[in-house]
């Protein structure tokens, strides 16, 4: 489908802005990471605090996540615009969060499609209303002309798309950080793009719509593929060992300790106080670690 560009879709971004935000690192042929700031939404980064994966083929680019905001769209694409003049043809939404689909108006009017899971699509309406909200608080006037747009194309499980002699394999194994997370796995090259399933370099955070267990489980079925590189949601590209180190054990270590205390009569006041010091040097841990466990305390509580 293509779209008219409206006169907003014209945002120009002054270079040095899109560089003090955005890093654009090379992770292997014709793949990058354009990566974020690790702390919070700002008006300086227009939500865009995030990790993004970039793929550029001789037929155009595939953009993994839009951006968190019309602006941050713009962003973002100023950044593309330092690596290829190529056109984005395809961004894939890769979960729930702003940043993963609120930029996704700005690419529909360059004429991209975009492509989400069901489960995610389903997510962003019942919660595009408070991420709206939660945007207006942090980001003032750098949300303006942004409104929720919705994926064109969608799919319950598998979704594979074929361009430039690459094939971009999105999957969706179940609920994560957000109940529609989705990764994308690039046999050609290796890489494996994640969304908010991998944090590396900061403390995950464990929102109100993840799923811990079942998020254990999605990392694994990612890490059979095992791939050479890693564009994770956050954080730097990487490898395997470090996505499992900072995502995978952290999480199994948060179940196992709050499972204990559940077990010794504990419960969510005493949440903060179990051990997470092993993950201590990530960016973020003194502000996300004593609110990751008393999330996970009340949601281990149901189980």
């Amino acid at each position: 489908m293509i779209r008219t560009v409206s006169a907003a879709a014209l945002v120009v971004v002054p270079t040095l802005a899109v560089a003090a935000v955005l890093a654009v690192q090379p992770v292997t042929d014709d793949v990058w990471a354009i990566v974020g700031p690790l702390e919070q939404r700002s008006p300086e980064n227009l939500a865009n605090n995030a990790t993004f994966g970039l793929v550029v083929t001789p037929e155009g680019a595939v953009l993994m996540d839009p951006g968190g905001s019309w602006q941050g769209a713009a962003m973002l694409h100023a950044a593309i615009r330092s690596v290829t003049d190529q056109p984005v043809l395809h961004v894939i939404d890769t979960g729930g969060q702003d940043h993963r689909w609120l930029g996704n108006g700005y690419w529909q009017a360059q004429g991209a499609t975009v492509i989400a899971s069901a489960a995610a699509d389903a997510d962003h309406r019942a919660r595009s209303g408070d991420q709206m909200i939660a945007l207006a608080q942090f980001l003032g006037e750098g949300l303006a002309a942004t409104e929720p747009a919705h994926a064109d194309v969608t799919f319950e499980t598998d979704y594979t798309l074929e361009l430039g002699g690459l094939s971009f394999e999105i999957m969706h194994r179940g609920a994560a950080h957000t109940p529609g997370d989705s990764f994308v796995w690039l046999d050609e090259r290796d890489v494996i793009f994640t969304g908010d399933i991998v944090y590396v370099d900061r403390l995950l955070g464990n929102g109100p719509a993840r799923d811990t267990d079942s998020w254990i489980a999605v990392f694994d079925a990612r890490a059979a593929y095992q791939p050479a590189h890693v564009v994770p949601g956050h954080g730097r590209a990487t490898d395997l060992a470090t996505a499992t180190r900072d995502t995978r054990d952290y999480l199994v270590n948060l179940r196992a300790q709050i499972g204990a205390l559940i077990e010794d009569g504990g419960d969510i006041i005493d949440a903060p106080a179990i051990d997470q010091s092993a993950w201590a040097h990530l960016d973020q841990f003194a502000a996300l670690a004593g609110r990751n466990a008393q999330a996970n305390s009340e949601e281990m509580e149901w189980e």
